[in-house]
């Protein structure tokens, strides 16, 4: 005899569509988070990476005095950098996981439920964004320990876990519109690794837009990567910066993302 299935949560019946949508969304991202408990380790080796940059990259370059940063020591100018960098390198390869889920069948599961695709993506963009919160807490203990003079204003460092959320929540949904379009793992990790390093180097995580030649100045300006490491500067190291023109265009770009990820997220399952 088959045991009946249990009645959904209230909050999945309330007939108010914004109500229902935030407590699917916050479902899904539980759901996410939910994976990280059992590897926890996951964070540490993640945060290899940005420790050996700012250890070896950023004390190097510090004494060299090779790229001009003003009054501001070059280590405190890299920090915020490679705090985005981190957040990006989780998010980028989000899209593996959706098509992990599609070959187990875990995808088309969801899709028939009542929830909205949005819901979905918009739940795995987020927690995508508290993975890469939880990373950054890491890096920022680290280059307290380095020295680095950080803001220790609640209002700012709340200010940059939200730019850090943005700026993970876009690059998620980056990934999964590239999964939506090449359907496998292997074309989405050559994609990836493809974009990854251009992202990077083509914003101002290492350096000043000033110092950059005119066409890559361009492509700063039309990378959100490069808005996520401004408003990351400016709130925690206080430099000179349009913190709410950054969280505007981190919040519009994650937008845009979440609809078209939306849109293409059928596609993985035809």
């Amino acid at each position: 005899m088959s045991v009946p299935l249990a009645a959904p949560p209230a909050a999945w019946a309330d007939p108010r569509p914004v109500r229902r949508l935030l407590s699917r969304v916050g479902t899904m991202c539980l759901v996410e988070l939910q994976k990280l408990r059992r590897d926890r380790s996951e964070l540490i080796t993640r945060a290899i990476q940005p420790a050996l940059w700012l250890l070896i990259f950023g004390e190097t370059f510090t004494r060299l005095r090779a790229i001009p940063t003003g009054d501001t020591p070059y280590l405190d100018f890299l920090a915020p950098g490679i705090l985005a960098q981190s957040a990006l390198f989780i998010a980028i390869f989000y899209g593996i996981q959706i098509i992990w889920e599609r070959d187990a069948g875990v995808l088309g599961k969801l899709l028939v439920t009542p929830t909205p695709r949005a819901a979905l993506v918009t739940g795995k963009a987020f927690a995508a964004g508290v993975r890469a919160f939880v990373q950054a807490v890491i890096v920022l203990i680290l280059a307290a320990v380095l020295g680095v003079g950080l803001t220790a204003n609640p209002l700012k460092l709340l200010g940059a876990a939200l730019a850090v959320v943005l700026g993970s929540a876009f690059f998620c949904c980056l990934s999964i519109v590239i999964a939506g379009l090449v359907l496998s793992r292997e074309r989405l990790m050559g994609i990836g690794q493809a974009i990854t390093m251009p992202l990077f180097f083509g914003s101002n995580a290492l350096y000043p837009v000033d110092l950059m030649p005119g066409w890559l100045r361009v492509l700063s300006h039309a990378n959100p990567l490069s808005y996520e490491v401004d408003a990351l500067r400016g709130l925690l190291i206080g430099t000179a910066n349009h913190v709410w023109v950054d969280l505007g265009v981190l919040a519009g770009s994650a937008a845009v993302a979440i609809a078209v990820a939306s849109a293409l997220l059928g596609r993985l399952v035809r």
